[in-house]
């Protein structure tokens, strides 16, 4: 296996909600070289996190995006308004997990909080599918990791939005999906992008 760089320090350059660390590596070579990363974790808790990937240890998510489909074939996506974008864009429902919060009580109250809608208590399936294991959001650039989804869903209230949060829910029907691809001219996130494509190319 190729010889890969090696960690050797951790600096913490900015606080925050979301801190900035330059990392420390010594290069196969012995050179040494640094390299700028984002995260939401503690010094401490980076540093544990980091060790841990270099022993092969699993990841622990830190947020769900959710694929929410209807009994009648829809997908229930939302536009969100993202302030590092200063735009609307197109996306899952998608939120942070609590300390100590379970997958299921995370989708649930993120889709009850961005949409209304829940899990579907008489679903015929699982009403909860998510994939193997959680991946990261962008890793040239952060630790995030993200626990996709599948749900089963149903209406039950109306959205109960943070303060902050501007975001508009909206049905597409699955034999749509194609249509919407080719037409849409809003910004889009890269994961509502490829499952889309994913339904898209199914057909």
């Amino acid at each position: 296996m190729q010889a890969v760089p090696q960690l050797s320090n951790i600096r913490q350059v900015s606080d925050g909600w979301i801190k900035k660390y330059v990392l420390a590596y010594t290069m196969p070579d012995g050179s040494t070289y640094e390299y700028e990363s984002a995260s939401r974790k503690s010094l401490e808790a980076y540093r544990a996190e980091l060790e841990g990937n270099a022993a092969g240890r699993a990841c622990a998510a830190d947020a769900v995006c959710i694929v929410p489909q209807t009994a009648t074939g829809e997908l229930l996506l939302i536009r969100e308004f993202r302030y590092p974008l200063n735009s609307w864009c197109i996306a899952f429902p998608a939120g942070l997990m609590e300390p100590g919060e379970d997958l299921a009580t995370c989708v649930d109250r993120e889709l009850r909080e961005e949409t209304g809608y829940a899990l579907r208590a008489d679903a015929d399936a699982p009403a909860l599918d998510p994939l193997p294991q959680a991946g990261y959001s962008s890793t040239g650039l952060t630790d995030e990791t993200v626990h996709v989804v599948f749900a089963q869903v149903e209406k039950v209230a109306d959205a109960q939005p943070e303060p902050a949060e501007f975001i508009e829910p909206f049905l597409l029907p699955i034999a749509d999906v194609p249509r919407f691809l080719a037409e849409n001219e809003t910004p889009i996130g890269t994961r509502a992008q490829l499952v889309l494509e994913a339904f898209a190319r199914r057909r």
